[in-house]
């Protein structure tokens, strides 16, 4: 995976910006579901949203279109939401992550009893093998994933305890049921940003320069696959 990041990264450099590709950024989660609740008791749904506002910019940035999908969170049902990205070259679904109940602690935030867990921390990507498109889907979230980590972000191992590796050194797995990533008729990924509920952690995701860092990584491993592939839906 180095010398395919260096390859993609050197054609990325040399590629023309005409025909730039679409690509859907969706915020997980909404205003009636708001998702996983943080340590300081914050709703997943507002760190999708920032964190997806901050990556829209990022993506732009590098010459790619943005779909935005959900940014007011009213999107009533999971189906409806690779419907709204139909026609783009790209689907990527933003999320931060929880853990399960049995590694929670508890600690007193603002007068209020509130969880967290000391565990796990770090970032993941999801593939799923129904989607129509999975070597795509495969080579654009093991090129994020790999890019993330050239900037000091570190993948989660321990989504390998539920799921198995697609690209478990870049924090690639598998979860084939998401509607989200098989519902769909183009190349799809979800990512988890970092876990809420780590009590670090969640500062580092609140951190305005770090979202940046992370979102510019994000955008350069979607433009790498993107713009060197050259592949489009629309062509």
């Amino acid at each position: 995976m180095p010398h395919l990041l260096f390859y993609l990264l050197t054609m990325l450099a040399a590629a023309p910006l005409a025909a730039a590709p679409l690509v859907a950024v969706d915020v997980g989660h909404g205003l009636v579901d708001s998702g996983a609740i943080s340590a300081r008791g914050r709703s997943e749904f507002e760190f999708n949203r920032q964190f997806a506002t901050v990556l829209g910019r990022a993506l732009e940035q590098r010459q790619i279109a943005v779909r935005r999908v959900n940014f007011a969170g009213d999107i009533g049902s999971l189906q409806e939401r690779p419907q709204q990205a139909a026609g783009s070259d790209f689907f990527l679904s933003v999320h931060h992550d929880s853990i399960s109940p049995d590694w929670l602690q508890f600690w007193d935030w603002d007068g209020s009893e509130a969880s967290y867990t000391e565990v796990k921390r770090g970032f993941g990507l999801f593939v799923s093998a129904q989607n129509p498109d999975l070597a795509s889907s495969l080579r654009c979230a093991s090129t994020i994933g790999a890019v993330l980590r050239r900037n000091g972000f570190t993948p989660s191992s321990w989504h390998g305890r539920k799921h198995l590796a697609a690209d478990g050194l870049n924090g690639v797995w598998y979860y084939d049921n998401l509607v989200v990533l098989y519902r769909t008729t183009l190349p799809a990924v979800l990512f988890e940003a970092g876990v809420i509920k780590h009590r670090e952690e969640e500062l580092e995701l609140l951190d305005p320069q770090r979202q940046a860092r992370m979102a510019d990584a994000v955008a350069t491993g979607i433009a790498a696959c993107l713009f060197v592939t050259g592949k489009s839906v629309r062509d």
